[in-house]
C-alpha cells in the first residue's frame, strides 16, 4: 500500500520482464546483423528479433499508471487512460477464465460500466456470471502484484461491486475445508472399538 493526500491507496507497478527480453532481442539482433556474416536465414532471424523486441520496448516504456484508492481507480495504460469513481460502474470483477482462442488466461480486471460512467473503450469482454459486456481495465500479468494482492484492495475499496470469480483449487473451496486428519479418526473410533464392545457384552 502507498499514501496519497492523506489517505491509503494501492498503486500497482509494471512488470519489468518483457522489457529486460525485449532488450535482450534488440542487442542480440544487432550484434548478429554486424558479425554474422552473409547467411541470409541468420540475418532474416536477426531482423526479426530487432523488430519484435523494438515493438515490445516501445510499449514498455509508454506511460503506466493504476492506482486503486478508496474514491476510485485512477488509470493511465495504452488504451485507457481517465480516473474513474466507483459508483461509475455497476460491478467489477477479477476473472482467469481464458480468452477465446486460449486454454488458460492471466487474472482480468473487468468493468461493468453504469450510466454514469463516460463513454470509452467499447466492452471486449463479459462477467462471467452473468453475462453482461464489460470493459477489461487491466490485464494483471503487465503488474508486478500478485493477484491476491489487488483482490484485497479492490474488495476493500469497491465494496460489494468487487468480486473475484478466479477459479480455485477443490481443496481451497470455502465448502470443502482442508481435513487435519480428525475427520478420518473420528470414523475410525466407532469401528475400531466395536470389537471390544463385543467381548464385553459375551463376558
Amino acid at each position: 500500500m502507498g499514501r496519497e493526500r492523506g489517505y491509503d491507496h494501492m498503486e500497482l507497478r509494471r512488470d519489468r520482464g518483457p522489457l529486460v527480453l525485449a532488450t535482450v532481442c534488440v542487442v542480440g539482433g544487432v550484434t548478429v546483423l554486424i558479425v554474422g556474416g552473409d547467411r541470409v536465414l541468420r540475418t532474416l532471424a536477426a531482423l526479426g528479433a530487432v523488430i519484435l523486441g523494438g515493438v515490445v520496448l516501445l510499449g514498455a516504456l509508454r506511460p503506466f499508471r493504476f492506482v486503486i484508492g478508496p474514491d476510485g481507480l485512477d488509470v493511465r495504460r495504452p488504451g485507457l487512460r481517465g480516473t474513474y469513481r466507483w459508483d461509475q460502474f455497476d460491478a467489477l470483477v477479477l476473472d482467469d477464465a481464458p480468452r477465446p482462442g486460449s486454454r488458460s488466461g492471466s487474472p482480468r480486471l473487468l468493468g461493468v460500466p453504469g450510466t454514469a460512467l463516460p463513454p470509452g473503450p467499447p466492452a471486449t469482454a463479459y462477467h462471467p456470471a452473468d453475462g453482461r459486456a464489460a470493459i477489461e481495465l487491466l490485464d494483471l500479468a503487465q503488474v508486478r502484484q500478485a493477484p491476491d494482492e489487488v483482490a484485497a484492495a479492490l474488495a476493500r475499496y469497491a465494496g460489494d461491486r468487487f468480486i473475484d470469480a478466479r477459479a480455485r483449487p477443490a481443496d481451497a473451496s470455502p465448502d470443502r475445508p482442508a481435513s487435519d486428519g480428525s475427520d478420518r479418526a473420528a470414523s475410525d473410533g466407532p469401528v475400531n472399538d466395536q470389537p471390544a464392545r463385543d467381548r464385553r457384552t459375551t463376558s
